[in-house]
């Protein structure tokens, strides 16, 4: 098995060191006759927080969007009126997996394949997709059959996409290390980070249903777009609004040792959005509401006469708690399974770990609590 980098691919909040570790590690195995140029490239996260490392950005500096080479990209951390802060590696990331993950089923619908496996990088986890054609796919003009599949493939590479990264935040939060060193609870779920991935997710498939001859191009253009509609600021604001957070949001000053006491678990299982986490009573957002976007989902693709089932095979450490608990009947227990059934199980199971052991509700903490 090819491994094409570390856990900076899916946007951990790693340190400077262990991304140079990984870029060489990159470099390595491509010398060595993996094919890395189909799959997004590596780039580093960020804690919303003002700690050491984190970079925020103006509306004007965020650079073109770089799926291969990034060169003139800038990525960091802004804040907007309507989504609060957000991760621009994180949505980055998300709209490259979109992309790659689109153009994977593109492929296999071509292909007329029922079932295929994809996994992302050093993360063991595996993907199943198990795919049902319409009934006439086989009737259809070629034309036909390829306007359908692009459509359809945007739709799964978002689904895909987003169910991944969202997935990843569910490892690290059970204690899965993307280097097997660097502790990642404290950006398990922080405040930004599934509305990042969903945003990017979003732009990228919007972007990919334009079918662009310039896909950078398009999401240079997309993310700016998106991002002043959702009321972004400066960068002075971004810090200053985290700042404003400090010894209620988090305290500390390094990543890995930050205690983060606000968390968002909203990935979209009880109502289908998330809604991003807004800091409160911030002078130059006065009177905004929060601006829910829909997560994607599975059942859309009937409109077209389609089924997928999707499931995830972990092979990670942690594997043993997450099935124990999605499948508390030892008798009945799977090696897999099915975030579209299975997801809300766990988070829910999250929000109760998560009171027990930092002994208070995170996904609702505010600017009046007093945390002990």
């Amino acid at each position: 098995m090819c491994l094409t980098g570390l856990c900076v691919l899916q946007g951990d909040k790693m340190t400077s060191r262990a991304l140079a570790i990984s870029l060489l590690l990159v470099s390595v195995l491509g010398a060595a006759g993996c094919s890395l140029s189909d799959r997004p490239r590596p780039r580093l996260g960020h804690l919303p927080c003002p700690i050491i490392g984190t970079t925020y950005l103006d509306p004007d500096n965020l650079g073109m969007h770089g799926y291969r080479f990034g060169l003139g990209e800038k990525n960091g951390t802004v804040y907007t009126c309507k989504a609060g802060h957000i991760d621009i590696s994180h949505l980055r990331i998300a709209a490259d997996w979109t992309r790659f993950l689109a153009n994977k089923t593109f492929e296999h619908l071509q292909r007329n394949d029922t079932a295929f496996t994809f996994k992302l990088n050093v993360e063991p986890s595996v993907y199943f997709v198990q795919v049902t054609y319409p009934k006439d796919w086989n009737t259809l003009l070629q034309k036909d059959k390829e306007r359908l599949a692009h459509l359809v493939s945007v739709k799964l590479g978002q689904y895909f996409a987003f169910t991944a990264v969202s997935w990843h935040e569910i490892l690290t939060w059970f204690g899965f290390k993307c280097t097997g060193l660097i502790p990642e609870f404290s950006s398990a779920f922080s405040w930004e980070d599934s509305f990042s991935n969903l945003l990017g997710s979003h732009i990228a498939a919007n972007v990919l249903l334009d079918n662009p001859l310039d896909f950078d191009l398009s999401m240079t253009l997309a993310i700016d777009q998106e991002l002043r509609e959702l009321g972004i600021q400066s960068a002075a604001i971004a810090a200053y609004a985290a700042e404003k957070m400090r010894g209620k949001w988090f305290s500390g000053q390094v990543g890995f040792s930050v205690d983060m006491k606000k968390r968002n678990f909203d990935i979209g299982v009880d109502d289908g959005y998330i809604t991003p986490t807004l800091v409160p009573s911030l002078y130059t957002c006065d009177g905004v509401k929060p601006q829910p976007y829909p997560v994607p989902d599975l059942k859309s693709l009937s409109e077209y006469g389609f089924s997928v089932r999707l499931e995830i095979e972990p092979r990670e450490w942690e594997k043993s708690e997450i099935l124990r608990i999605v499948y508390p009947d030892p008798g009945q227990r799977r090696n897999r399974i099915e975030p579209a059934i299975h997801f809300a199980r766990i988070i829910e199971y999250i929000k109760e770990d998560a009171v027990k052991r930092l002994g208070y509700d995170v996904s609702s903490v505010d600017s009046n609590d007093v945390l002990k």
